[in-house]
């Protein structure tokens, strides 16, 4: 670039301001906006402009008449000097921005890359003045904003299971106890997609993170069937500990059928390469993960759950019991 610096004594004596000369260096460069032109029906702006110059020589010998001097070329009202610019200027938020992109490796996540970021990012704000701030954006800001929006969902999720289960079986204890199984099947997500990073690497990205909301959807049949057996058992009379044996006894089979369709079909994302497969590897490695999780320990823990918690007897076994405590005082 040509940087033109004013030469204040000249311009004293020529009778010129600043603004003066920043005007006819204007109208030699882009052209100088002196008003507009209306006709009745258009209006046309007038722009000032010098003839072409095709070297800082020419632009230097430019002649400028001045109120005091006569006429003075551009040369000896401004000092030239030749120096590097930027190619475009960059804002963000309005500001003046230099932007340093930073691409982690194939082998390496975004939130791994950010918490190595972060003692260099201390460093630098250490070092620069107060009108300057070191500020991340873009991956960084679509990853918390990404985890924030699905921790909000994930609730609202868990939210809406706990209000329609609560409706169905009438009991908040069960719903509950449903709900107590989760834990178990996220813990296999998580295991599993660790499992999977020891041989390929898996970030934990969006799709991913949408695998655990699918898996929360999925685990919650199992306990839907060992309970709703347990209350029918209650409603035909059984006691609680016959009422628990029968439905793990009956239900088993059909939870480890269901669970191995679902891992099944889920195995040629996670351990057969393809042209997309890494896409959907993530989301079936936490799907299988916590289906085998939750398929080893739901029987178990819903047993002990339902042993231990009281639990809300089924309208049909409450209604008997009045009946029968009610007989001996009808006779």
């Amino acid at each position: 670039e040509l940087v033109l610096h004013p030469d204040d004594r000249m311009l004293a004596r020529a009778g010129l301001t600043r603004g003066e000369v920043a005007d006819l260096v204007r109208a030699a460069t882009n052209g100088l906006y002196a008003g507009e032109y209306f006709d009745g029906t258009k209006r046309r702006d007038i722009i000032v402009k010098a003839p072409q110059w095709t070297s800082p020589e020419q632009l230097q010998a430019l002649p400028v008449h001045t109120p005091r001097a006569g006429v003075q070329s551009l040369g000896q009202l401004t000092h030239a000097e030749r120096g590097a610019g930027p190619t475009q200027l960059r804002r963000f938020n309005g500001q003046r921005a230099l932007t340093l992109a930073v691409t982690p490796p194939a082998d390496l996540s975004l939130e791994e890359m950010l918490e190595r970021l972060q003692p260099i990012l201390a460093e630098a704000r250490a070092e620069v003045s107060e009108p300057v701030h070191i500020s991340l954006s873009g991956g960084s800001d679509d990853l918390a904003g990404t985890i924030s929006t699905m921790t909000q969902n994930f609730a609202f999720a868990v939210l809406v299971l706990f209000l329609l289960m609560t409706a169905l079986f009438r009991s908040a204890v069960d719903s509950l106890v449903v709900l107590a199984s989760m834990p178990v099947a996220l813990a296999g997500g998580v295991l599993g997609l660790r499992a999977l990073n020891l041989f390929v690497h898996q970030s934990l990205d969006l799709l991913t993170m949408i695998g655990f909301v699918i898996l929360m959807g999925l685990v919650v049949n199992n306990a839907i069937l060992l309970i709703d057996r347990t209350r029918r058992a209650r409603a035909e009379g059984l006691s609680r500990a016959e009422s628990i044996a029968l439905a793990v006894e009956s239900r088993v089979r059909p939870i480890w059928m269901s669970t191995l369709t679902s891992v099944v079909g889920m195995l040629p994302l996670v351990l057969v390469p393809g042209a997309g497969s890494e896409i959907y590897r993530g989301l079936a490695v936490v799907i299988v993960g916590g289906m085998l999780a939750s398929t080893l320990f739901t029987a178990p823990f819903m047993a002990s759950a339902l042993r231990i918690l009281p639990g809300s007897a089924p309208r049909s076994a409450r209604t008997g019991e009045a009946d029968t405590a009610a007989a001996p005082a009808l006779s």
